[in-house]
């Protein structure tokens, strides 16, 4: 054993002794000359090339370096033996990363790329506006040289795009709304924020199936058809309008499309907004991937049928161009013709947002400032708004929300009570089915019933069932005295009498001329025999 150490010492000393002869014969230029043409050698008979991906480039945040620690991230978690987790700001989610000086091994098309985490101490630091890391931390790629075309080229934006799916996956979705009167917050923003933590789903969306599945599957042609809206010039958006009576999921709806492509939700309060200029910055500082709601939108301000409106806010009866569509959103308040001025909303009633405005925001060159945008309008009365506004390429889709059906209670039935089909009696079933539709109770009104009663199930049925019944009863008789009255009416005529729909018209607008004019007094109850008289 001695003899070993004193021959290792001896083959040291021997070349501690050639190490100084070199360094004293050869200068240090033909030392560094002869390391290059080594590591040449070497890089050309090795059948890899490598490629580094640093933390930082020069001072600013390497975006490439983030997307790949973020891709790896799915891979490490599965294959990976030593890991770093992290947690990021508005994430719900952790996420897994190699370690310091750990590899993974990757396929992409049948090309094996190994990933390589190097992390080194950075040497000390000049003056700097901006200090760095202590740790150099770099990814490094090693693929074979004949696979370098595939990976630099598909490979890499392969990886962004994971990432980025991974990072809308993992990030909690926000819901904005407008700050009051335009105004900025400190960051310079008009829009302002909360989680979006709403559990609707379009499993749980009291809902035809077949529409649903429809939805749903024109969600994804749009998510998807990125190349699609290139190729045919078109911006990538899509317009949805949501219309029916009030409680039949509206809401749920936009709330389960966010949460089905994972997109943001801007909640735009058109009273909030003055003039259609603040509506396009509004538009500017929305991002990609996000779903724009206006709701409500025949309440929050009066979007005038041209049509029907008679031409009062400077718009004629026009076919729903642009150029005919200067009509003021907002009711005519007295203000002249083409003033412009409405009394639209905020306190000082200087709302001028016109309805140009509001097309030129959905589907004008403004409106192609972002990508990848939903905008989504809700409304409980659709003959209420401009044809101009509901043409395709502003509202793509019309989704008519129903009154509840035999579908979607089924759906209510297993969402509140936790009853599929099979656990019900088929003769309980029938009579839902038989009363349901003629009841026309909208989804929230059955979900009030079965929140009331989840406790005991079996009550919520009986007393659902007899709801529906009390509901569909009231509404046959009401239908019953509209028919009376009617038939009524019509016994009312005297036989072989013209009755023309514009002459009725005509006497009612000469009835209302009379009250109007004082010459009948409104309250009076002698008021009709009055007006037959003076008609005559």
């Amino acid at each position: 054993m001695i003899q070993y150490w004193t021959t290792l010492a001896s083959v040291m000393g021997v070349w501690a002794f050639f190490q100084s002869l070199m360094h004293t014969v050869f200068p240090p230029e033909i030392r560094f000359l002869f390391l290059k043409i080594v590591h040449r050698l070497f890089n050309w008979c090795s059948v890899y090339c490598y490629y580094d991906i640093t933390e930082i480039d020069g001072v600013n945040t390497n975006e490439l370096y983030n997307a790949v620690q973020l891709y790896l991230s799915s891979s490490a978690s599965i294959i990976g033996n030593r890991l770093s987790l992290t947690r990021g700001l508005n994430s719900s989610s952790i996420t897994f990363g190699l370690s310091n000086n750990d590899r993974l091994v990757d396929s992409f098309n049948g090309v094996i790329v190994i990933w390589e985490h190097v992390v080194t101490q950075r040497q000390s630091q000049t003056f700097s506006w901006r200090p760095l890391p202590e740790d150099k931390r770099a990814f490094t790629l090693r693929v074979k040289k004949k696979d370098k075309a595939v990976i630099l080229g598909s490979y890499l934006d392969f990886v962004m795009e994971k990432a980025n799916e991974l990072r809308r996956k993992n990030q909690d979705r926000l819901l904005y709304t407008n700050s009051r009167g335009g105004s900025l917050d400190s960051r310079g923003h008009p829009w302002e924020s909360v989680p979006f933590k709403h559990p609707s789903t379009f499993e749980t969306l009291a809902m035809d199936p077949e529409k649903k599945r429809e939805i749903m599957n024109d969600l994804l042609d749009f998510a998807n058809g990125e190349g699609f809206y290139q190729r045919t010039g078109r911006a990538w958006k899509r317009g949805y309008l949501l219309y029916g009576p009030p409680g039949t999921g509206k809401s749920s709806m936009i709330a389960a499309m966010a949460n089905f492509l994972g997109y943001d939700i801007y909640d735009l309060e058109l009273t909030e907004v003055h003039t259609n200029s603040e509506l396009r910055k509004l538009l500017m500082k929305t991002s990609s991937k996000s779903i724009i709601v206006i709701e409500d939108i025949d309440c929050s301000i009066n979007l005038t049928n041209r049509k029907k409106s008679g031409g009062s806010g400077g718009g004629g009866g026009g076919g729903g161009g642009r150029s005919s569509s200067n009509a003021v959103v907002s009711s005519y308040d007295g203000s002249p013709p083409g003033a412009g001025a409405v009394n639209g909303g905020g306190e000082d009633g200087g709302n001028t947002i016109t309805l140009s405005g509001l097309l030129n925001f959905t589907d004008g060159l403004w409106s192609c400032c972002g990508s990848e945008r939903i905008f989504v309008f809700t409304t409980n009365h659709i003959e209420k708004l401009d044809p101009a506004l509901l043409r395709s390429g502003r509202m793509d889709m019309h989704v008519f929300m129903s009154y509840c059906s035999f579908p979607s209670l089924k759906i209510l039935l297993k969402n509140y009570l936790g009853y599929d089909e099979s656990d019900l009696e088929n003769k309980m079933l029938e009579q839902f089915e038989e009363v349901v539709e003629k009841a026309e109770m909208t989804p929230a009104d059955v979900s009030e019933v079965l929140i009331k009663n989840r406790r005991d199930k079996e009550k919520a049925l009986r007393e659902l069932l007899e709801t529906l019944k009390m509901k569909a009863e009231k509404l046959k008789c009401m239908k019953k005295d509209e028919d009376e009255e009617q038939e009524k009416r019509a016994l009312e005529i005297p036989k072989g009498a013209k009755v023309d729909g514009d002459d009725v018209q005509k006497g009612g607008n000469e009835e209302e001329n009379l009250v109007e004019d004082g010459s009948v007094d409104g309250d009076d109850d002698n008021a009709a025999t009055t007006i037959t008289s003076k008609l005559n």
